[in-house]
């Protein structure tokens, strides 16, 4: 890096803050993709979260809850609401773009795989699903070290697994402060698991990942060489870190220590290593955190399954099977961080033994140790959050945990058979007399000359034939004359003897400590030689027979005694193989003899075999025994070379004397005690079958109530996930009220605005609704809702109203007409059908529009028209007397004004 850029960093576009190298956006994904975590409850949260991302962020939001699988989600509706950015429910492969929001749909797991989002029908069956965990993990995958995790309000532990791996990735974290999330479930989970970099109110954890993505990186690829400062920086960090923790780090990779310090500086807003240095002299907290950085303790049950179950079904049987019974094997764990490993490995080989049936007890101690006493603490408990039955099976689950609450604990058989320990394996002594050494994913982040000094001294460690188990990343690299692979695809190893010189191990300091004092005191001292020593070395070098110990292959480890009478060395490469060694006349009869004693206990003997020596023959028995006491030489065989003459005939017997009498009274008594132990015996296992009969009952008693707890716990869970599901549909059907109370105080502001008087029937004339201007026009009151309308009073002089609302029902067609009350006031009454949303007819509604003063206002003209003809008609109606022929019609003209104006009165219907 640029010394340029380290001092004066500039402030670049989110979506260039994972590329240091050129200003220019340089990544396969040009902009930050955070992974959001939400269950019940988290609607609130997701809310204030997105209304406070800045428009124009260049971040992409996926946003995973846990939804009722048959529920149609409105999530991203409600969203919306909040945030200028575009909510979508995510379809399948949709490509995630910068300032969107992504809703998973409900009844599906995602995935993302090059910024792509698939989605896959859910494998885990109601109650059991971890959409949060998975989505997580994949997005870990995907991104890597620009992997962002947010974890809001939610019941349960799900989400904690995938932070898990964003962790591993150095991805970063961050939690929403339990003490504000509606559910802390979730969040306390991922905190009690040492997982959260960021934990802080929801309303701040969109500044926070803003002001964490626009740090520049201090590297990109850890093949870029730094300038002598920075170098000189990280070294210093390094010492700080040795000072506080006792721990040399400086044997571990240069690019894992450097990506770790990097997002620490990013965490804490800090642009230059040297500031960094300067904030670890000054706060030793931080380099307790930047300790627990580097350990990366990210682990898991049963990682790598296929590897799990190779081990299982086929090294581990043939591990038992090459062990004698009644001894414990060995096994080590180094790295074993919370444990799940450890105990991983003890669930496996229970389960071998079962597979296998093998006779005998066996037993499997294991020892595993880490760095971290935190996690150490951890794994002692043996408690694990309920989201490890993602990688648990459910047998295992039931068999090998105890279910309490929301998390499960290992089963005291299990817990037993593993002990855990805090060592530094670089520093502290190695366990010895391994059967089975398992060292996963820890190499991967060590130096190629740490990984060079740990490979031997796991071959010193183990047994000949002891199982190494690898990680999926990890070799033996050059060291294949100590390994011989069992499965090159799982990373299992088997120990074998090197044919070659074996090269000086390089033993950690303390372990040299601890050998050097016993050979300096065996150097020092010197002591002269007891009479008895010096006895015994003579008589082994001249009357001890000679001997060789070999391995199963045939490779001399160790000679006694001069051999060089049945050996000599093969023409060629040096070669320490006893078969190639072997003198005529020994090498056929050896060879079947050796097959012979590997595969049966005791010995076996060759008797007058003649070996050509220097152009003689000499007669030798040679004794072969495979060695199968418990020790450092079980496994190995033993060669005896006995120079014989020619055989003689063996000398009759002596005749014994009689025994004498109280010999055969001796005899007599040694009959008796032996039928009575036959007798007890006997009697010993009669009651040894009653107990094994018992115990057979009660564990059928107690499978039977393991099986109903089982069903409970089971019932619990769907329990637990439908609540989580209500939770979230409650929270959306609350905003629909929400909704729907606005909209209910807006219309009837309408109504109470427009002075209309407005009455809501149903099909049955029953009262639905009524406006406060309808009571002054009929006698409503509000327990009137529900009562037919004609058992109600009214003002209104219109007795065919309900035959009225019928016809409206009957043709669906609006009626209206003017009808007087009994006060005299006039009312324009306007029957329609009342219509649904969904096009459904579903009562009727009724206006009444006040005429009162149109009505007034019309009486009194037609009053004064009636009066202008009454005066015309007066005029006329002299004339007409003075002709008496026409009286007859002007009684019948006053006849015909007074009906029509009796037709026009109030109270006659007509207009």
């Amino acid at each position: 890096m640029k010394r340029k850029s380290a001092s004066k960093p500039r402030q670049r576009k989110l979506a260039n803050a994972a590329s240091p190298k050129t200003p220019p956006p340089q990544a396969s994904v040009p902009f930050p993709i955070v992974g959001i975590g939400a269950s019940a409850g988290g609607l609130d949260a997701l809310e204030h979260f997105l209304s406070h991302v800045p428009t124009g962020s260049g971040m992409a939001f996926v946003i995973v809850q846990h939804l009722d699988p048959t529920h149609k989600g409105i999530m991203p509706e409600l969203l919306q609401r909040t945030t200028g950015m575009k909510v979508m429910q995510v379809k399948d492969r949709t490509k995630v773009r910068p300032d969107h929001v992504y809703v998973i749909p409900p009844n599906k797991d995602m995935s993302i795989l090059h910024g792509v989002l698939h989605l896959l029908a859910p494998a885990a069956p109601r109650g059991l699903r971890l959409p949060i965990d998975f989505f997580l993990c994949s997005l870990a995958e995907d991104q890597q070290e620009r992997s962002i995790g947010v974890i809001l309000s939610g019941m349960g532990s799900d989400g904690t697994m995938g932070l898990r791996a964003i962790k591993e990735k150095a991805g970063v974290v961050l939690v929403q402060e339990p003490a504000t999330a509606k559910f802390d479930g979730m969040p306390r989970s991922a905190i009690d698991a040492g997982l959260a970099d960021i934990v802080a109110p929801v309303d701040e954890l969109p500044g926070r990942i803003i002001a964490y993505l626009q740090r520049t990186p201090l590297i990109a690829k850890p093949e870029i060489a730094l300038e002598d400062r920075t170098q000189s920086a990280m070294d210093k960090a390094i010492i700080l870190l040795r000072a506080r923790t006792g721990h040399d780090f400086s044997l571990y990779k240069k690019s894992t220590i450097y990506r770790r310090i990097e997002r620490r500086m990013g965490i804490h807003q800090i642009a230059r290593i040297a500031d960094y240095v300067r904030y670890l002299r000054e706060n030793s907290q931080e380099l307790d955190l930047l300790f627990k950085e580097l350990l990366i303790g990210v682990t898991s049950f049963f990682r790598d399954p296929a590897a799990w179950e190779h081990l299982r079904e086929q090294v581990l049987p043939a591990l038992i099977a090459a062990r004698s019974p009644g001894r414990a094997l060995r096994a080590w764990v180094p790295g074993c961080s919370t444990g799940e490993e450890a105990y991983s490995l003890a669930i496996v080989f229970r389960e071998a033994i079962e597979q296998v049936e093998a006779e005998g007890r066996y037993t499997l101690q294991i020892f595993a140790t880490d760095l971290d006493r935190d996690a150490i603490d951890k794994a002692r408990q043996g408690v694990y959050p309920d989201n490890i039955a993602a990688g648990v099976s459910p047998g295992r689950l039931s068999r090998f945990f105890s279910k309490e609450e929301h998390l499960y604990r290992v089963r005291k058989e299990i817990r037993e058979t593993v002990i855990f320990a805090p060592q530094n394996l670089i520093m502290d002594p190695p366990f010895t007399k391994l059967d089975i050494l398992s060292c996963r994913n820890l190499l991967i982040y060590l130096a190629p000359e740490m990984q060079k000094k740990l490979l031997p001294l796991f071959h010193y460690s183990l047994n000949p034939g002891g199982i190494l188990f690898l990680g999926n990343a990890e070799a033996v690299g050059s060291f294949t004359d100590q390994f011989a692979p069992i499965s090159t695809k799982s990373r299992i190893f088997r120990r074998i003897e090197s044919t070659s010189r074996p090269e000086p191990r390089d033993f950690p300091p303390a372990f040299a400590s601890i050998t050097r004092p016993e050979t300096d005191v065996r150097d020092v001292s010197k002591a002269p030689p007891s009479l008895q020593t010096l006895a015994d070395e003579l008589v082994l070098q001249r009357y001890a027979p000679p001997a060789v110990l070999v391995n199963d292959k045939g490779d001399i480890f160790y000679v006694s005694g001069r051999t060089g009478k049945y050996l000599e060395p093969a023409a060629g490469k040096a070669n320490w193989n006893i078969f190639a060694m072997a003198r005529e006349g020994l090498r056929l009869e050896l060879a079947g003899a050796f097959r012979q004693a590997l595969g049966q206990s005791g010995c076996v003997t060759l008797h007058g075999l003649k070996v050509g020596t220097n152009g003689t023959e000499q007669c030798v028995d040679v004794t072969v025994q495979r060695l199968d006491d418990p020790g450092p030489l079980q496994g190995l065989v033993m060669i005896v070379f006995i120079d014989v003459a020619a055989p003689v005939a063996a000398e009759a017997p002596l005749r014994s004397p009689k025994p004498h009498a109280p010999i055969a009274a001796l005899e007599q008594e040694l009959l008796r005690v032996r039928a009575e132990a036959r007798a007890t015996r006997e009697e010993m296992q009669t009651s040894q079958e009653e107990l094994r009969s018992a115990n057979e009952e009660l564990q059928s008693t107690n499978e039977e109530l393991q099986s109903t707890n089982e069903e409970l716990t089971t019932s619990k869970e769907e329990m637990q996930s439908m609540n989580e599901e209500l939770q979230t549909l409650n929270a959306e059907l609350q905003v629909k009220v929400d909704e729907l109370s606005r909209a209910s105080s807006d219309m009837k502001n309408l109504l109470e605005s427009t002075d209309i008087a407005t009455l809501f029937l149903d099909k049955d004339l029953r009262v639905r609704r009524f406006t406060t201007q309808a009571t002054k026009i009929i006698k409503l009151i509000p327990g009137d809702v529900g009562r037919p309308i004609t058992d109600l009073v009214s003002d209104l002089n219109y007795p065919t109203l309900a035959a009225d609302v019928h016809d409206v029902l009957r043709t669906l067609v609006a009626t209206e007409k003017p009808v007087a009350t009994c006060d005299g006031r006039w009312f324009t009454v306007r029957i329609m059908p009342y219509r649904t949303l969904d096009d459904r007819i579903d009562g009727v509604v009724i206006t009444f529009a006040d005429i009162t003063a149109a009505k007034t206002l019309e009486a009194k003209l037609r009053d004064k028209q009636a009066a202008m003809e009454d005066r015309a008609a007066g005029g006329s109606g002299k004339t007409a007397k003075r002709k008496t022929g026409k009286s007859s019609q002007a009684d019948a003209l006053a006849r015909k004004r007074i009906k029509n104006r009796a037709d026009r009165s109030p109270g006659s219907g007509r207009t």
